[in-house]
C-alpha cells in the first residue's frame, strides 16, 4: 500500500489496528471484589429518579449505645393499645448504607397496619476492627442485639408490645435478622443493666437476599463463584494500597475459624422452637450453578428453608417460580404475623 494512503484510511475507519498484548491485559476485568475504585469524573451522569424521603420520625438519632453509630429512629404509630413493632436492620454488606433505606415503603406500610417502625444504625466491620472486635461482624450483630434489646426497654414510654416485635432487613440486614432469629436468647435476667434484661429474640424474621451461612466452604458448594463474607471474619488482601476481600484466603482459613462461623452464621444456630421467617429473593434458585448475583442467591434460601424444615420451625420461601406463596411481599407476612 502506498504510504500516503495509510493516514487517509485510518481517518476513514477502513483500517483498524489490534491490541497489543499489554492493552490486552490493561483491559481485562478485575473481579468485583478486587475492582477499584472508579474516580468520578467530569462524564455526563444519566437523570436518576428522585427517591420519595421516609416519613418524618417521631424520634431520630435516639442512642442505644455510647458509639456514634449505636443510633436508631422511631416512627410511633398512634393508638390508645399498645402496638406491635417492625425493627429493620438496614443492608451494605456491613460497610456501608444508612438507617432511612427503605423507609419510604416501609413505614407507610406498617402504620397502615398499626404497627410502629425502628430502624438502626450499627457500627461497620472497619469500624469494629478499630475497636478491636474479633471477628468483625460480631460488632455488627452485637450491636443489632443491644438495640432491640434497647426498644423493648421503651415498650411502655413508646406504647410498644414487646413480644411482638419481627425484625426485617435486606443482604447484609438479612443476615443479621436471621441471626438474631436462631441466637439463643442473649438476655441477662439478673443484670443490673435493665436493658441487658431484655430478650434479643424477635416474634418473626422477614428478610430479602439473605445470606444464611458464613461458612465459605458451604457458599461454594451451593453457588460456585461464591465470593462473600471474608470481610466479615476480618481477612482481606492489599490491592493498591486498598483492602479487598480475599474469598480464597476465607477458604483456606475456614477450618482455623471455625469456631468463629459456627457463632455467627444463622444456618449453624438453627434450632426447634426458632421464630418462623420469611425468605424473599429476585432470583430462581439453581443449586451447584454459576450465579449472576451469587451475594444474593436464592440458593441461600433453599439450604435454610431444608434445614428449618428439619427442625419444624416455620419458614417461607419466595422467589420467581416459587409455588404456594402465601405472602407475595416481606410487609404482607409482617403485618400477618404481628396482627395474628
Amino acid at each position: 500500500m502506498p504510504q500516503y494512503l495509510l493516514p487517509l484510511l485510518l481517518i476513514a475507519g477502513l483500517l483498524t489496528t489490534s491490541p497489543s498484548p499489554a492493552d490486552e491485559t490493561a483491559t481485562k476485568q478485575l473481579p468485583a471484589e478486587q475492582a477499584p475504585v472508579k474516580t468520578p469524573g467530569k462524564t455526563k451522569q444519566k437523570a436518576t429518579k428522585k427517591e420519595t424521603p421516609p416519613p418524618t420520625p417521631t424520634l431520630d438519632s435516639v442512642s442505644y449505645g455510647t458509639h456514634p453509630k449505636q443510633v436508631l429512629t422511631f416512627w410511633k404509630t398512634e393508638s390508645a393499645a399498645p402496638t406491635p413493632c417492625l425493627f429493620f436492620i438496614h443492608g451494605g454488606g456491613w460497610q456501608n448504607g444508612n438507617r432511612m433505606a427503605g423507609m419510604a415503603n416501609w413505614v407507610p406500610a406498617m402504620h397502615k397496619q398499626g404497627i410502629s417502625v425502628v430502624s438502626i444504625e450499627y457500627r461497620f466491620i472497619e469500624e469494629a476492627i478499630a475497636d478491636g472486635v474479633q471477628p468483625p461482624v460480631k460488632a455488627c450483630l452485637y450491636d443489632a442485639a443491644r438495640a432491640l434489646q434497647f426498644v423493648r426497654s421503651k415498650a411502655n414510654e413508646w406504647n410498644l408490645d414487646k413480644q411482638k416485635i419481627a425484625v426485617a432487613g435486606g443482604s447484609a440486614g438479612a443476615c443479621t435478622s436471621l441471626w438474631l432469629a436462631f441466637h439463643d436468647d442473649l438476655a441477662i435476667p439478673d443484670s443490673s443493666d435493665p436493658i441487658a434484661r431484655e430478650s434479643t429474640k424477635p416474634a418473626c424474621a422477614a428478610v430479602t437476599g439473605a445470606q444464611t451461612t458464613l461458612d465459605p466452604r458451604q457458599m461454594q458448594e451451593w453457588t460456585p463463584n461464591s465470593n462473600y463474607g471474608s470481610h466479615a471474619f476480618g481477612i482481606f488482601q492489599e490491592i493498591d494500597g486498598r483492602k479487598q476481600r480475599d474469598f480464597n484466603a476465607f477458604l483456606a482459613r475456614r477450618d482455623e475459624i471455625l469456631p468463629w462461623i459456627q457463632e455467627y452464621s444463622p444456618f449453624h444456630l438453627v434450632s426447634a422452637g426458632d421464630p418462623p421467617v420469611y425468605l424473599n429473593y429476585s432470583a430462581p434458585p439453581a443449586k451447584g450453578q454459576i450465579a449472576k448475583d451469587p451475594t444474593h442467591s436464592a440458593n441461600f434460601g433453599v439450604l435454610l428453608q431444608e434445614k428449618l424444615d428439619e427442625f419444624r420451625v416455620p419458614c417461607e420461601l419466595v422467589h420467581p417460580g416459587a409455588g404456594n406463596i402465601t405472602h407475595k411481599t416481606p410487609q404482607d407476612y409482617v403485618a400477618d404475623m404481628l396482627k395474628r
